[in-house]
């Protein structure tokens, strides 16, 4: 390697000065260094390579550093979920509907009377499938006789373009359209059960065959089974009677949008009653909904061709008693049919099946005009979800008529 001086010298030129390029060494190595612009490239070339890039490097290492910050942002973590709790009129304002929880598209509807409508269910090839039921806020299935079943459908906060079939109301509508405030609209009913239904607090709120809203459909099956009900104009009828107003609850219906503690798992429910029907509820995640079907077959509401789904079934235990101060039918003389008398008052077993899960509880009703409140072993209140509810009640007689799968 040359010294600087010998650089310095080549390039001036001074080949002669003998004395000075023997200071710098070897100078029989001079001839393979004749191309003084070669040495000089291989020279500069690491002059020109500051591409030497510390400072993008240092700029990488500083932009980072900002990572950990953003990432230790607690976006990663779950957002805890809070429940809706509806469970007084406070909680449902004006918007809500106090029987189902759900904000309604039509707020002033909430200002018209509930209706308890009569829904036929057996012979299946006459009443099924039945219109309208996809649209109640509430249904209740219950025994009519030999364990025939019929349905007491809530409307309130919608307004189905059609309803039926419409057949004869039972006992128990002497106390379902009292809890809810409602009218009950009928086709009929045995006299002395009608004698004992008008003679009640709801008498005057008692809608038949007769009154505006009701038609026949003119199709051919027997003629018990073509009543139907356009409920627009049962609302007319009622208001006709002087008794279409705001309900007036005594009592209030507990929601929450969250399940409670617990609660074993309940995917498909199957009620029998007796040899009559057999009722089966499948849950569905996707939707946090049961669909039901009755004897193998949806359960479809013809004004939409859908199948009925609920949000809520509750299984109700009632007692289920003969009423010997009405009979129904003599035989030479004696009685020999009475009707039968659902006591949903007081208090008794139930489940209440909701977002996949079943929840034990006892009912209760301690007045006429209360609705049903639920409770846990330790008296605390159980919710039901947001969403309409299907009541399937059970004759306390019944030996294991449930049962539900995980």
């Amino acid at each position: 390697m040359f010294s600087k001086l010998c650089r310095i010298l080549f390039f001036l030129g001074f080949l002669g000065i003998v004395t000075l390029l023997t200071a710098c060494g070897e100078p029989e190595v001079l001839p393979t260094l004749v191309p003084a612009i070669t040495l000089e490239a291989t020279i500069a070339s690491p002059t020109i390579v500051p591409t030497f890039t510390p400072e993008p490097v240092v700029e990488v290492v500083d932009t980072a550093t900002p990572f950990p910050t953003l990432t230790a942002v607690p976006t990663t973590q779950p957002t805890p979920l809070v429940a809706l709790v509806l469970s007084g009129p406070d909680d449902f304002g004006s918007d809500r509907n106090p029987l189902t929880g759900e904000v309604v598209a039509e707020p002033d509807n909430l200002l018209r009377r509930p209706l308890a409508i009569k829904v036929s269910n057996s012979p299946p090839k006459y009443a099924r499938p039945q219109n309208g039921l996809s649209q109640a806020d509430l249904v209740f299935e219950h025994v009519t006789e030999a364990d025939i079943t019929r349905f007491t459908a809530i409307f309130y906060s919608q307004t189905p373009p059609d309803i039926g079939p419409v057949r004869s109301a039972r006992l128990i509508d002497k106390e379902l359209p009292a809890m809810y405030d409602a009218a009950l609209a009928m086709s009929g009913a045995h006299p002395l059960v009608s004698q004992r239904l008008h003679g009640s607090d709801i008498g005057d709120r008692i809608l038949r065959s007769h009154e505006t809203g009701f038609y026949r459909t003119g199709e051919d099956k027997p003629w018990e089974h073509t009543l139907h009900a356009d409920p627009a104009g049962l609302w007319q009828a009622i208001a006709a009677h002087e008794e279409d107003r705001p309900p007036e609850f005594t009592a209030w219906m507990t929601f929450s949008s969250l399940p409670p503690m617990g609660g074993a798992a309940a995917n498909r429910i199957q009620v029998a009653y007796d040899t009559y029907t057999l009722v089966e509820w499948v849950y569905d995640p996707a939707n946090g909904r049961y669909w039901r079907s009755s004897d193998g077959e949806p359960t479809i509401d013809a004004n939409n061709g859908e199948q009925i789904s609920a949000a809520n079934v509750i299984l109700l235990t009632a007692v289920h008693e003969q009423d010997k101060s009405i009979c129904l039918t003599h035989n030479n003389g004696i009685c020999s049919d009475w009707p039968i008398e659902i006591q949903i008052w007081g208090q008794g077993d139930a489940i209440i099946l909701r977002d996949g899960k079943q929840f034990p509880v006892t009912w209760l009703r301690e007045n006429r005009s209360d609705m049903f409140t639920f409770v846990d072993a330790d008296g605390n209140v159980v919710p039901l979800q947001i969403g309409n509810s299907w009541f399937q009640v059970l004759p306390h007689y019944y030996n294991n008529p449930v049962t539900i799968s995980p």
